[in-house]
Order: C-alpha cells, then sequence, then structure tokens
C-alpha cells in the first residue's frame, strides 16, 4: 500500500529512479523533469518500504529555497518523522560537523562565519600586516586566487611550494596570513565550511568512520554544480555504503566562476564504474516550443551526457525575438508587452521574468518600470542580511556567541560613538598582532595600563580611551552573562537598550524610520527561526541563527508579489520559472559575454547559461536585442547573438520593438516568412525625427561570416613579467577587453607605478 501511493504519479523514469536504492545511481535531471519530486519521493521508499531510518540520510543541495522545498514536502510525505533526516544545503552541512566535531581539529564549537564582506575587511587587514598594496594589487583577485586553491583542496603551504610567479608570491603572503587571522578569531569563510571538513574526514578516520556508518544513504541535488572539494566530501562521506544518489545535469552548469567543476558529473561513471545511470527527459515545465529550441540549442555543445528532452505539453506559441534600436527602447519595449499581456492575457506581473546577463542591464529596465508605474523586484541588489543595519546587529550578536571575532568587534566598537577613535583602534589591532591573541582580548592589555611594564612595547593609551575600551569589554560581558536567560527575540531586544543602537538608529534623521523597520524585520527573521527550528538546542539557538543569516542567497528573500515583475540575472533564476520569461540583450558580448570569445569552455558555458534562461520559461520566451548598447560607453553596432543561430527559425517570429500588439504576443505567421524575407530581420534604423524605421538586414550572423570585429586574445595573462622600453621591468597586474583592443594594468618597479596601456600601442615585451 505505502509503496503504490509514494510510486503513484512517477513516470517509467522516475519510478526507475526512486526504486533503485542499492548502489551508486546518477540521475541525469533535465530542466523542469521534476527531480526534487524524484529525491522526496526516494526518500520516502526507503523509509516507509525498505525501512531505512530517517535519520541515517542525508540530502544536500546548493540553495536555502531548495533545502526549504525539499523539507517541506518530505513532511508531506513522511510527517514528523521527516525532522529526523538531514536534509540541508552543503555549506550547512559541513557547518553541522563542524560544530559538532570542530574541536576534534581545534575549532571552537563558537566559530564565526565570514560573509564576502567580512572577509574583505580581514583581507585589509592582511594585506597591510605583510606590506602588500591594494593599489596594486586587487583585493578582490587576492580572494578569487586564494578561494580558488581551497576549492582544489590547496593549503597555503602547498600553495606556496607550487608558486610559479611573483603574484603567486604575493597571494601566498596574504593567504597564509588569511588563515593565521581567521585561526585566531575562531572564524571560518565558506571555503572553509568544505575544506575543514575534507580534511577532517581524511585526517581522522574515526570522524569519517562515525558519518559513514550515520549516513547510508547520501543523496547530493545540483551536483554539476559541486566543487573539488564537495565532490571529495561527498565521496568521503559514501565511501563504505556506496549508496550515493547524484542528481543533476551538465548541460546546466553555469557556475565555474563559483569553482564548480563539470568534470565531476561527466567522470562520475569513471569514479563509480558500477554506478546506474538514470536520465529524467520529460519536461513538465514547458510548451513543445520552448522545449524543441532549448534542445537544439544545448546540441551544440560537446561536453554533456546526452539525452532527449520532450514534453507532452502543447506546442505553444513561438518564441518572440525583438530587436530595439537600444536598450532604452528595449525596455520599453518588455515593459509595454508585459501589461499587453496583463490586461489582454490573463497573466499577473509576479508571472513575469525579465533575465538579464550582467546587472547593469538593469538600469534601463529599472528606469522603465518605475517610468511607466510597473511594481518590480530587483534580485541581487543589496541584500537584507548586507544592509548596514542589520549588518552592525549581527555583529554585536556574533561577539556575543564568540568575542575572538575581530571583525565584528571593529565594526561595532564605537558604534554608536563611544570615544574609541581610529588611534585607539590602530593600537588595539597592533598590540593584538604582537600578542598573538584576539582584539577583544587585548582589551584587557591596553586598558590595565598601570600593569604595563617599562620595556613592553605598548605605548599607553589617554586614560579616555583606556576607559571606553574597558566599558565596551565590559558591556559585551554583562550581554554575554544574561544571554542564556533570554530567547532569541529577547537577546535582540537588549542588545539593542545595553548598545544603544536602537536609539542611535531612531535619532538619524535621514534614514532612522527606514533602518529601524528593517531592524523590526530582522526580529521577525529571528522569531520565525525559534518556530522552524524548535528542536535546536537552546544554547546553540543564537548560534545557529547567525549560521542561517550568514548562509543565505540572493533568491532566498524573493517575494511571491503577485503584482511585481522579477528582475534578475539569468545565473541567479536557475531553479525557478515563471510562465512569461524575456531574455535581454541577446547580443554577441552580452550573451555570449565577451569574456568568452576565445574560450571554447567558456563559451560552452554561456551557451549553457542561456539555455538555463530559456528553460525557466513555462508558456512565452521573448529574446530581446539592442542595434546599440550605451551602459559600456560603446556606439558600434552590436551583432545579434550567435546563440540565436542555433534555434530554428521555423520556433520563432521576429518582430520590432516598437510594435506592441496582438501580433507582438507571439502568434504564429501566415506563410512560409516572419516579417522580413527569409534570413532577413527588421533592423530598426533612425528616421529624421528619431523615431525607428523597419529597414532589412541579415536577421543573425552565420558561422564564418562578417560581423563587427572581435577583440584579439592577449598574449599576456596576469603575473606575467613584462618589459617597457621606457617605463623598465613590470609585472602584468590585470588585462581587459577595451573594445577591439586589450588594456594591459601592469605595476612597474624602480617608482614607475601602475599604469595601464593598450596591448596595440605598448611596446610590451615579455620577460622569461
Amino acid at each position: 500500500m505505502q509503496q503504490t501511493k509514494i510510486l503513484e504519479g512517477l513516470n517509467a523514469r522516475q519510478r526507475e529512479a526512486v526504486e533503485t536504492i542499492d548502489g551508486p545511481l546518477l540521475i541525469v535531471a533535465g530542466p523542469g523533469s521534476g527531480k526534487t519530486r524524484v529525491i522526496t519521493h526516494r526518500i520516502a521508499y526507503l523509509v516507509k518500504v525498505v525501512g531505512v531510518p530517517p535519520y541515517r540520510i542525508a540530502a544536500v543541495t546548493f540553495t536555502n529555497k531548495a533545502a526549504k522545498e525539499m523539507k517541506e514536502r518530505l513532511h508531506g510525505l513522511l510527517g514528523p518523522a521527516a525532522k529526523d533526516m538531514t536534509a540541508s544545503t552543503f555549506h550547512a552541512f559541513c557547518a553541522m560537523l563542524l560544530r559538532r566535531e570542530g574541536k576534534q581539529i581545534g575549532l571552537s564549537r563558537e566559530f564565526t562565519i565570514y560573509d564576502d564582506s567580512d572577509q574583505q575587511a580581514l583581507f585589509k587587514r592582511c594585506m597591510s600586516e605583510v606590506n602588500v598594496d591594494p593599489k596594486r594589487f586587487a583585493i578582490r583577485a587576492i580572494q578569487s586566487a586564494i578561494s580558488s586553491a581551497k576549492s582544489q583542496l590547496i593549503d597555503a603551504e602547498q600553495f606556496g611550494k607550487a608558486s610559479a610567479n611573483y603574484w603567486d608570491e604575493i597571494v601566498h603572503r596574504v593567504y597564509e596570513r588569511y588563515q593565521l587571522l581567521m585561526a585566531r578569531n575562531s572564524a571560518v569563510d565558506f571555503d572553509d565550511l568544505l575544506f575543514k571538513v575534507y580534511f577532517m574526514l581524511r585526517n581522522r578516520p574515526d570522524i569519517a568512520t562515525k558519518y559513514q556508518e550515520r549516513y547510508s544513504h547520501l543523496m547530493v541535488d545540483e551536483f554539476q554544480d559541486t566543487n573539488v572539494a564537495q565532490y571529495a566530501i561527498a565521496r568521503q562521506i559514501g565511501d563504505r555504503t556506496r549508496n550515493i544518489c547524484v542528481v543533476g545535469d551538465p548541460d546546466q552548469s553555469i557556475y565555474s566562476w563559483r569553482n564548480a567543476d563539470i568534470r565531476n558529473i561527466l567522470s562520475f561513471q569513471k569514479d563509480f564504474p558500477e554506478a546506474k545511470i538514470i536520465a529524467l527527459e520529460e519536461n513538465y515545465r514547458s510548451t513543445q516550443t520552448i522545449v524543441d529550441a532549448a534542445r537544439k540549442l544545448i546540441s551544440s555543445n560537446e561536453q554533456r551526457v546526452d539525452k532527449e528532452l520532450f514534453t507532452q505539453n502543447g506546442k505553444g506559441v513561438p518564441i518572440v525575438t525583438v530587436e530595439g534600436y537600444n536598450e532604452q527602447e528595449e525596455a520599453q519595449y518588455v515593459v509595454k508587452e508585459m501589461e499587453r499581456l496583463v490586461k489582454t492575457e490573463g497573466y499577473s506581473r509576479g508571472e513575469v521574468a525579465v533575465m538579464y546577463r550582467v546587472n547593469a542591464q538593469s538600469r534601463a529596465l529599472e528606469e522603465a518600470c518605475m517610468r511607466y508605474g510597473i511594481p518590480y523586484q530587483l534580485v541581487g541588489n543589496l541584500r537584507f542580511y548586507q544592509r548596514q543595519e542589520i549588518k552592525d546587529v549581527a555583529a554585536y550578536l556574533k561577539l556575543l556567541v564568540n568575542p575572538d571575532d575581530d571583525v565584528s568587534l571593529s565594526r561595532v566598537v564605537n558604534v554608536p560613538p563611544r570615544g574609541i577613535g581610529q588611534r585607539t583602534l590602530d593600537e588595539l589591532t597592533r598590540t593584538a598582532r604582537d600578542a598573538g591573541i584576539s582584539m577583544f582580548a587585548a582589551i584587557e592589555t591596553l586598558s590595565d595600563t598601570d600593569e604595563v611594564s617599562p620595556s613592553a612595547a605598548v605605548a599607553p593609551l589617554p586614560a579616555r580611551s583606556a576607559r571606553a575600551l574597558t566599558n565596551f569589554r565590559e558591556l559585551i560581558q554583562g550581554l554575554i552573562a544574561d544571554m542564556s536567560e533570554l530567547d532569541l527575540v529577547d537577546l535582540i531586544d537588549l542588545v539593542l537598550e545595553r548598545t544603544g543602537y536602537g536609539r542611535h538608529v531612531q535619532n538619524e534623521a535621514e534614514r532612522g524610520e527606514e533602518r529601524w523597520e528593517n531592524i523590526q524585520e530582522f526580529k521577525s527573521g529571528a522569531s520565525a527561526f525559534l518556530k522552524d527550528f524548535a528542536e535546536v538546542d537552546r544554547d546553540d539557538t543564537l548560534a545557529a541563527f547567525l549560521e542561517s543569516v550568514t548562509l543565505v542567497s540572493d533568491t532566498d528573500n524573493m517575494e511571491d508579489r503577485a503584482n511585481a515583475v522579477t528582475l534578475i540575472t539569468l545565473h541567479q533564476a536557475k531553479g525557478l520559472e515563471f510562465r512569461v520569461v524575456f531574455m535581454v540583450g541577446m547580443e554577441d558580448g552580452i550573451l555570449p559575454h565577451i569574456r568568452s570569445m576565445d574560450d571554447e569552455e567558456q563559451m560552452e558555458e554561456e551557451r549553457r547559461l542561456c539555455y538555463v534562461g530559456m528553460t525557466r520559461a513555462k508558456e512565452r520566451l521573448y529574446l530581446t536585442r539592442a542595434f546599440r548598447r550605451g551602459f559600456r560607453g560603446g556606439i558600434d553596432p552590436n551583432g545579434a547573438s550567435r546563440f540565436l543561430d542555433d534555434i530554428p527559425e521555423e520556433l520563432m517570429v521576429t518582430r520590432s520593438a516598437t510594435r506592441v500588439g496582438p501580433a507582438g504576443a507571439g502568434a504564429w505567421p501566415s506563410g512560409p516568412s516572419r516579417s522580413a524575407t527569409p534570413g532577413k530581420r527588421v533592423q530598426p534604423g533612425r528616421t529624421g525625427n528619431g523615431k525607428a524605421q523597419e529597414t532589412p538586414k541579415v536577421v543573425r550572423r552565420r558561422a564564418g561570416s562578417s560581423g563587427p570585429p572581435k577583440p584579439q586574445a592577449a598574449p599576456l595573462k596576469t603575473g606575467d613579467k613584462i618589459r617597457h622600453p621606457k617605463f623598465g621591468e613590470g609585472m602584468v597586474m590585470g588585462t581587459k577587453l577595451s573594445g577591439t583592443d586589450t588594456e594591459v594594468t601592469v605595476a612597474f618597479s624602480d617608482g614607475q607605478g601602475v599604469k595601464r596601456l593598450l596591448l596595440s600601442f605598448a611596446p610590451l615585451e615579455k620577460v622569461e
């Protein structure tokens, strides 16, 4: 009876995946193929039919939104027993292991997780302490290099041994200092969550065995997005039983810039030769037209597991391609066509998404929405938990859990103002560095000036500054002493009152009311957390809440607003679906991005990104572009995206951006041609009065045809040593495409400083 109920409504392939419970399993799940349904029903099958205890099952995915959906479905299938199993994001899973076992490797249970802005603050300090000039060496570049190393399980010592040039030496110096300060602060970053778990399981067989026995079945969702470290951890956990099920789709691997490695899913069969592979190919989301177009597009890629998407949905309307004269005309078309769909076709704005490749494209869309009074939500703008007042309150709370957190202390030690100036803070930082202790511990050394010996390398502080530091230390210690008696919401209220931060915000003349409302929303989130995570031990509630706040992603706070259109990047749209999708900026240089032009692997990822965007659409898909686009300062005409060449012409209809109406809705054209002769497109020109007029032009660039000149690949790369006849020797700090040329940033020695040079003009000679 249980088996029949669990398998009810599944197609043959889905049923096969649910019933395959022994040994490794790779589920290649096409977009809209019901993979979440398969994962949750497979778990229910393991529990109710096979008899596996829920606590012996772990399922990990990549966003809190996906994890929450998984938990909700499991609760519907298993009832209260669902709480006994582990279902979380990969990073939250690793954080849990470190909270439980971190002491075994010298990591405090109360460690803090640093988000991107926290890392930036610490990197600035690290670079200062190892004499690396942030004007010559970009913090972001160093942070990215260290993140990449950690994702490949390369520690600072290994990185140093493998250093091949001066750039590597700089990164190594910062890497060593960064890890030292992270340890001193009892802190980890997102990469450390994976990095430390891997080495803990590798170096402590007793801990590895404990979790291999605990989790007899492991499931990894969105497996194509795993990096080397995540895959290695999955293999460690599943090594004993080999009951590891991974679900993913190489065609949707779009996060190489986050160190995701598509080779993980492509090589799964080699690592697990006994693995069974099941392809979920039936799409339940999109119309036949959209499925056919997407399938044809992605078939041009070589790095993929072949599968044939199909759907039993209706044919639907054709895909609409549109070109405006510029991004303003493109945005105006999108807004007007969306409003037409709302007024005449029965759609709501909340069922519409406008997707773009780069964030800068949102400006014209936002302006158009505001001009026409269209409500919208911009996903990936300043995230709620990154707002100043929220970061400040969170920093106070982090100090209560972990007083050794230097980044949080530096953020709030003088907020509200307490008479602790920059000189005092610099002295505190120096004292902590020299003594090898945290800044909180160093406060006692600086404030108790009477106990400092004449030979000590500590400059006595003015009495007022010393007293201010002592008062701050006593404030935090008093809150720590009282926190065990309070629930999370009451604790936040106490922090706001005692620190004076609540009054400080409310008294702000310009944005005080808005910032106070944000703090109230933060408290509402804390209240909701208490309800959703009632099983968390009271002593761990604050740490667990702060962890959930730090690990939140851009899409986790998306609202289901029926009256607001969603503006979102293609990367952020992964995992979402909408009845109507507008993909704007379908131009070479935008999608595909200009950085991918001379790299086949990057070009394949750009095609996958286009594929992901197209397959978010259920019923209607619009592909729009601009003849000229000004946000990059360019004035040259833009060529249509080469990806449009991959879509069969019979699946599309071309419309003018100046014409919105029933025809623009995507009705199938009568006759063999669209709005122009075969192989042609409508190209807006300009008349004397500034209005667009239709003139024929070749529709899409075919392979080998002429088009706008593409920038040449730079023969130099970051870290190369070069020589200039005037400026002498230097090192390449970065390269970027500038029109049809390449701009090279070089740090020259002998006091010449940093220069930005165009490669076609600068006589640079590479020094081996």
